[in-house]
């Protein structure tokens, strides 16, 4: 879940060295109360005393009192991938800490466990250094079902459960989810303090929270702060399905995995992830809101495995110079890029260039939003889409799939998800026949593509030069780059392009579409037009 480059880090954490630290404070002499024997009466100010104002409690003391004994710390014990690391991070660079007992440079995997937790041991490597892991946890069932997150368990070879009064169980692992970072463990007894998920009433931006949980693993911390935004996207798989709610109550290495509670000592999040330059809290927290996680939970107790809708299609967001191209207002829908050959959209008719605006009546503003629709309907059930196509707009219905696992898609190289695609990217000499949008581009001949290397079915025209300074320069567009279509045309000649961007002039907009290959890698690349 940690991005070490955009600074975003989940918490587990291996232990600290805490130094005790005595304040020193000027001494003050009253005479008169000295001399008589009595304390110093110190008048801070003179201002009169008010009520605090609703929903500003006094304290917080009774909410912590009432829900930490449900609150876990948890510990695990693994051993170090190397291989793992050394294919994942060859530099290691960017890391806290390096890990005891490794070879010099291996530092742990900043996703796996912040840092500071074990990656899954490889068979076929010797084991590297044991390592211990900690996060948090919290009872949801009286009968020793807990939740934490996925990163913090993952790879674990034992897990010991600490309770509030010291007391350790053993774990054991009922089922994960990887794409919203949960995880439901079980620990044997009865009668275990638990809490509940807020999955009612929506507390507001601005409301207090409680987190509660195991900060660098000194256990039994409460921190407070408010709801500081709704609807956070981390730029990493799981933002695809959990729009993370931002909260300013400090959060830091081992709160993963913890609650965050309303001032009724409801759930609302479980912590997940911070945003750190430093490693430690800047008053940046990210939870999985409770509603999304009270469902995932109760699948993964019920021993469901996690399955999600699919479309079948890779999508890109729509940017203002994407809307403008389409003629269509910003900020809504979500592009078609590629359509799966014989997946459920393929089969119902949604083609490449299509604008999704809705999908089972809910409004789509970013490719998130509808990849977050789409993986709540069950394979099977019908998917109702309002798209735009060649500025008309299409009522379709797509049948449901089964979203294939993270790693399937990886396999893949991602192409299919129903996610946001990559950029294109090459490199070839041609010889330039005519010049648009700060471009030089001639027709892909039979010639061309057996040079380049490009397959068969691959038609359009290639671009030889590009003005680094042109709009297009500056979207990335590159020498190499195959234009397949210009706005709603099919491009088979420099003339193609040059129409399309008339007709683009003609019906007021300030961008023409440009539907691009690179490397086997498709886009839309909206570029603007001259006036």
């Amino acid at each position: 879940m940690a991005d070490k480059k955009k600074g975003f880090l989940a918490g587990a954490a291996v232990g600290i060295g805490v130094a005790a630290v005595a304040a020193v404070g000027v001494g003050l002499q009253w005479p008169s109360a000295m001399a008589e024997g009595r304390a110093p009466l110190i008048r801070a100010s003179t201002a009169p005393i008010f009520a605090p104002p609703p929903g500003a409690p006094l304290s917080f003391a009774d909410i912590f009192q009432r829900v930490s004994p449900a609150v876990v710390s948890i510990n695990v014990t693994s051993h170090v991938d190397i291989a793992k690391l050394r294919a994942e991070s060859p530099d290691f660079g960017g890391l806290p800490f390096a890990i005891p007992g490794a070879p010099q440079g291996v530092r742990p995997n900043s996703r796996g466990n912040n840092g500071t937790g074990p990656g899954e041991t490889s068979p076929k490597a010797p084991k590297g250094p044991e390592v211990q892991a900690s996060g948090s946890g919290f009872f949801i069932s009286p009968d020793g079902y807990l939740v934490t997150n996925n990163h913090v368990i993952d790879g674990a070879e034992s897990i010991k459960v600490i309770l509030n009064d010291k007391t350790s169980l053993t774990a054991t692992v009922v089922g994960h989810d990887e794409e919203t970072d949960l995880a439901v463990l079980k620990v044997e007894g009865r009668n275990h303090p638990f809490v509940t998920f807020a999955t009612g009433a929506k507390p507001r931006v601005g409301d207090w929270v409680i987190a509660v949980g195991n900060p660098f693993n000194l256990g039994g911390t409460a921190t407070a702060g408010i709801i500081s935004a709704y609807g956070r996207d981390l730029q990493d798989q799981s933002s695809s399905f959990v729009d993370y709610l931002q909260i300013d109550a400090p959060i830091n290495r081992g709160n993963s995995g913890g609650p965050t509670f309303d001032v009724y000592g409801n759930v609302i999040g479980v912590n997940t992830a911070i945003y750190s330059p430093s490693g430690g809290s800047v008053g940046i927290g990210f939870a999985v809101p409770a509603n999304i996680a009270d469902r995932i939970t109760k699948e993964l107790m019920a021993g469901h495995k996690i399955t999600r809708g699919y479309l079948g299609v890779t999508i890109q967001s729509m940017t203002e110079d994407l809307s403008a191209s389409l003629g269509l207002a910003p900020n809504q829908g979500a592009l078609v890029k590629d359509v799966v050959p014989g997946g459920p959209s393929d089969k119902a008719g949604i083609q490449q260039g299509d604008v999704v605006l809705s999908a089972n009546g809910v409004p789509v503003a970013s490719s998130q939003e509808l990849t977050r629709t789409v993986s709540l309907v069950k394979a099977g059930e019908p998917i109702h889409l309002k798209v735009v196509r060649s500025g008309k707009t299409l009522n379709i219905d797509v049948r449901s799939g089964v979203r294939p696992s993270a790693a399937q898609l990886a396999a893949k190289g991602g192409t299919g998800g129903d996610e946001e695609g990559a950029a294109p990217g090459s490199d070839a000499p041609t010889a330039p026949k005519t010049t648009v949008l700060g471009m030089g581009i001639e027709t892909l001949t039979d010639a061309l593509r057996k040079r380049l290397g490009l397959a068969d079915t691959v038609h359009g025209v290639i671009i030889d030069t590009v003005d680094e300074e042109s709009d297009a320069g500056k979207k990335g567009l590159s020498k190499g780059d195959v234009i397949l279509k210009a706005g709603d045309t099919t491009v088979t000649k420099p003339s193609d392009v040059v129409a399309a961007v008339v007709e683009a002039k003609k019906l007021g907009r300030t961008a023409v579409l440009l539907f691009v290959s690179r490397a086997g890698n498709t886009v839309f690349v909206p570029v603007k037009v001259e006036k």
